[in-house]
């Protein structure tokens, strides 16, 4: 897989413990990006990473905190002290990742327990305050309009010098220092420009580009809350008690003090509090927060259950088989929070190019100002409100936020449907994909053999004689034909009891019934029977259909007659044919199997599920090969179940992995379908195209409304307001794109 996969590494030195805050107040991505250098650049701040998407801070524990504090202050932010220490390695069931942005993080897999609650709190404080300042700036803003000829100069100069101030003060001062310390970001551009248009006397208009400003900020803030929300809702799932079965009596602990062989108690509509086995009782449990899921899953004692899933009837009594720090919701929370802060290269290569955009601007803007009354003339003033309108038009606010909210957005649609984007980069990888390639076995087909087809020649003795050899093997034929006889009809408990049972290798299995030899096994059964010439053709007529077919034939015979053929294959899921022809629809224009299985079998199944092509006795290698072969002309993604197709999984541009929460499922591809089968690939890809498409048409709208604006100068047409309006506009209109993400009902092929 790309390089830019945060896949599970241990560092082993046990050094560089963070701790991690939440941060409330981040104006913008861009404001982050420039916050985050300037921690770096404190004593024990080189690992700091702020990271906007998530309003998380990780710092040395080393750091100064009222400096941190102070840096933040600067810029309108300011920490929710809920940091815990995050150690390296694996002391406390974390993992160390390294991310697209140079950094390395360390979590801990339970972080999600008390997520975002202090956070919320303040950061509504925060934003309740923003919005009643806001609005009486409009209201003072409206009555100087109202009241402007009645009024004198003087009292106009206080109503639009105190709009501009609750507006704009947070600006005014961000601006002023990055000015002092020539460090031109946003903030810059609009304290320029508002100091400018003071200085010209167009007190209007500098009041409404602090008003039109801060309006854009909170709307800015407002888009991004509301993906962290909604991705936030996830970890809600999270269970903060379980009732401990301690000494036969009942304590309520909170699940951090679980350990592996508690005894926990779980009624009806209680959250399973970690990973473990059903002990006693019957109910049905909801696994949505692990699969997506919503029907509930029947258990009974022996049953698997998972951390988070809801116990919706019954009393069950489960013991602990994981430290909720290791179990599935755990790390499926680990990865959601993780998957939130990793760049994509699009958002890459806005970071790079707003550094060298807003500096860019700032020399277009004195080019206004300067070169049309030094060379042709014109008048100062006019040209330097000209000049002031460019600078609040190279605010990169559209720009930077053209693509977190449509990436977080998207990660959270997926995620609640089950399944898990391990990053903004591998949902962006996912929408471009055009070619698939599927491991055959448990992927395609349900992995368990199945008879399809059988041809009797004795009626009477087939199925009892077949039965009651094949009872006592563990082989997985055995097992399916087994499986077959008594749906059929027949009961185990009619079999009759054999004897002298003895495996023939090579051939199958021997055994007496009722003074008879009997044989169950591959064709080599013929060798072994004295069936006549006619007979004889007739059973390998038969038998070379069925191997047509792609079958496995097993054959039952005594010392003188065939009287069976079963023709067993991997039964192909329900889904799979509809999941194929839902692709090719979604834009999947080649969709590839993969299999160690021979030809004949191979065919068969490609035939039934539609996919474009297939290549048969593959080994694991060639399976690697095969995968780089496809890539050279096309963007592949490959699909297996985690395990045995680790190689392949590694060697494709994007590795999806299926199953049901298990542990290798979750470590080891881009993205984990958190079900057993295939059936919501397809909303997945629907998905990453919406949001592929979505940021290409934010990009687009944020530049052009821009360079409309700019044009508008060489006419001398651009006003201040002109120039807040279409950086406000761009705004707007990409925060709801993005968001419309999360409209929409996911469909599931069954």
């Amino acid at each position: 897989m790309n390089n830019s996969k945060s896949n599970p590494q241990s560092s082993g030195d046990g050094s560089a413990a963070r701790v991690e805050y939440r941060v409330q107040g981040l104006s913008c991505a861009n404001c982050a990006r420039e916050l985050q250098d300037e921690l770096q650049k404190m004593e024990h701040g080189q690992d700091a990473a702020l990271m906007y998407n998530s309003g998380r801070l990780l710092i040395s524990p080393k750091a100064d905190l009222s400096r941190v504090e102070s840096i933040l202050k600067g810029d309108g932010a300011s920490l929710v002290k809920n940091g815990r220490e995050q150690e390296k390695g694996h002391a406390h069931g974390g993992h160390n990742h390294s991310h697209d942005d140079g950094h390395e993080h360390s979590h801990d897999h339970a972080k999600g327990q008390d997520h975002g609650h202090d956070h919320g709190h303040s950061h509504g404080e925060g934003e309740s305050l923003v919005k009643w300042m806001l609005s009486l700036s409009a209201v003072i803003f409206a009555a100087s309009l109202v009241l402007g000829s009645i009024l004198p100069e003087n009292a106009l100069i206080v109503m639009y010098l105190t709009s501009m101030v609750l507006s704009g003060y947070s600006t005014f001062l961000r601006g002023l220092r990055n000015l002092f310390r020539l460090k031109f970001t946003m903030d810059t551009l609009m304290t320029v420009a508002m100091v400018g248009a003071v200085l010209i006397g167009e007190w209007k208009e500098a009041t409404l580009v602090a008003l039109l400003f801060g309006l854009n900020e909170l709307l800015e803030g407002y888009g991004m809350s509301r993906a962290r929300k909604s991705m936030e809702a996830l970890l809600d799932a999270a269970p903060k008690q379980a009732t401990l079965i301690r000494e036969g009596k009942e304590v309520t602990v909170p699940i951090s003090q679980l350990q592996v062989s508690d005894i926990v108690l779980i009624r009806a509509g209680e959250k399973i509090p970690s990973d473990g086995t059903v002990l006693e009782g019957h109910s049905a449990v909801n696994e949505a927060a692990i699969t997506g899921e919503s029907i509930p899953v029947p258990k009974k004692p022996g049953s698997p259950v998972f951390g988070g899933s809801v116990n919706a009837e019954g009393l069950l009594k489960v013991t602990i088989d994981k430290a909720y720090e290791d179990s599935s919701l755990a790390k499926i929370m680990h990865l959601v929070q993780e998957a939130q802060d990793t760049k994509t290269p699009t958002e890459l290569f806005i970071d790079k190019f707003s550094r060298y955009y807003t500096p860019a601007i700032m020399i277009i803007a004195a080019l206004v100002v300067l070169v049309p009354p030094l060379l042709f003339g014109q008048p100062w003033m006019k040209w330097v409100y000209e000049g002031l309108a460019i600078l609040i038009v190279g605010c990169p606010c559209a720009l930077v936020l053209s693509s977190p909210i449509a990436l977080v957005s998207g990660m959270t649609r997926c995620a609640r449907n089950g399944v898990l984007v391990k990053g903004g980069v591998h949902l962006e990888q996912l929408g471009k994909i055009n070619a698939i390639a599927f491991d055959k076995t448990g992927t395609l087909t349900k992995g368990t053999p199945a008879v399809i087809r059988e041809i009797v020649y004795d009626n009477e003795k087939l199925h009892k004689v077949a039965g009651a050899i094949e009872n006592g093997s563990l082989h997985p034929l055995a097992s399916a034909i087994v499986r077959h006889i008594t749906a059929k009809g027949t009961p185990k408990s009619s079999f009759p009891q054999p004897s002298d049972l003895v495996t023939l290798p090579g051939v199958g299995i021997q055994g007496n019934i009722e003074g008879t030899r009997y044989l169950v096994g591959s064709e080599e059964v013929l060798e072994q029977a004295s069936l006549s010439n006619v007979e004889k053709a007739q059973v390998k007529g038969d038998l070379q259909r069925l191997k047509d077919e792609g079958l496995t034939v097993v054959l039952a015979s005594d010392d003188r007659h065939v009287l069976g053929l079963f023709g067993l294959a991997d039964e192909i899921r329900p889904e799979s044919q509809e999941v194929i022809n839902q692709l090719h629809r979604a834009g999947i224009e080649h969709t590839v199997m993969l299999t160690g299985d021979h030809s004949g079998s191979a065919q068969a199944i490609a035939a039934k599920t539609g996919v474009t092509d297939w290549h048969a006795g593959l080994l694991p290698e060639q399976k690697v090969n095969k995968i780089k072969e496809l890539s050279r002309n096309w963007k592949v993604a490959m699909v297996g179940d985690g395990i045995n197709d680790a190689p392949a999984l590694a060697a494709s541009s994007l590795g999806i992995a299926m199953g049901k929460g298990t542990d290798s499922a979750v470590e080891t591809a881009d993205i984990v379908l958190m079900q057993d089968h295939l059936g919501k690939l397809p909303s997945a890809i629907r998905t990453a195209r919406q949001v592929s498409r979505i940021i290409r048409w934010n990009i687009g709208i944020a530049l052009t409304l821009k360079l409309i604006a700019i044009l508008l100068t060489i006419p001398g047409w651009l006003t201040l307001w002109i120039a807040v309006m279409s950086d406000m506009g761009a705004t707007i209109v990409v925060t709801l794109l993005g968001l419309t993400v999360l409209l929409g009902k996911d469909k599931q092929v069954n």
